[in-house]
């Protein structure tokens, strides 16, 4: 079992081993990352509770502000992380997944020697799983009124430059009712009367100054990474 004697999957890597894990069901092997904020005042904290069996929660990695970054799960196994989370095709994101937990509280923004890290993170990972970026998520995505992290400060952008998650290239033509047909094509789910929580998870990432009702420029946006990234669900389990 990778990691499981001692030894991380990155060198970067600090081996703090939690219990809280399991076998992937029905998967071999990941094929999305999600990232989540700690929502804690310390990455120490957030590492020891993820760490608790008491807690029943765990993610793969704890990246903190300085940039150190403790391993808790190997990436082979199956973290407890996103919960109910669903996107596209697959309702079993834990099993789907490696989950990042990045220190922050929600309202500040994320260092410049985390983001560093992350993106040396993410590109070792990507490479071991061969992972493309369109499954780089957010916890905001795949559980929508029920998560808002990685939050309105996380730049996304940053990654999509480096190849590391993804950015439209240019909004399209849209109206506002076509949107949740393209917001579906490109792995969003939701239940009935929860529009609201996939609109706000979707400005969170794409988004972040955006307000008020849904408009053509959500539509625009919606539609082109819809077309670009739609997900394959006759492909997925």
């Amino acid at each position: 079992m990778t990691g499981a004697s001692g030894k991380a999957d990155t060198e970067d890597a600090i081996w703090f081993p939690s219990q809280n894990y399991g076998p992937r069901k029905s998967v071999a092997r990941p094929d999305l990352i999600v990232l989540h904020y700690t929502a804690m005042t310390t990455a120490e904290g957030a590492r020891d509770w993820l760490c608790n069996p008491e807690a029943e929660v765990s993610a793969h990695y704890v990246l903190a502000e300085d940039g150190r970054l403790w391993q808790l799960v190997p990436e082979a196994e199956r973290a407890w992380h996103a919960g109910r989370g669903a996107w596209g095709d697959a309702t079993d994101v834990n099993s789907r997944s490696i989950g990042i937990e990045i220190a922050n509280t929600g309202s500040q923004p994320f260092s410049a020697p985390q983001m560093t890290q992350l993106e040396r993170l993410l590109a070792g990972m990507m490479q071991r799983w061969s992972i493309v970026p369109e499954r780089v998520i957010g916890h905001s995505d795949c559980s929508p009124g029920r998560k808002i992290d990685p939050g309105r400060r996380f730049d996304w952008r940053r990654l999509a430059l480096g190849g590391l998650s993804i950015w439209p290239d240019a909004a399209q033509t849209a109206k506002p009712e076509q949107f949740w047909r393209d917001a579906a094509k490109f792995g969003y789910r939701w239940d009935e009367g929860n529009e609201a929580a996939v609109l706000d998870a979707f400005r969170s990432r794409f988004r972040p100054a955006a307000q008020g009702a849904l408009s053509a420029e959500d539509a625009g946006m919606m539609a082109a990474l819809a077309n670009q990234w739609p997900v394959l669900r006759d492909a997925l389990a």
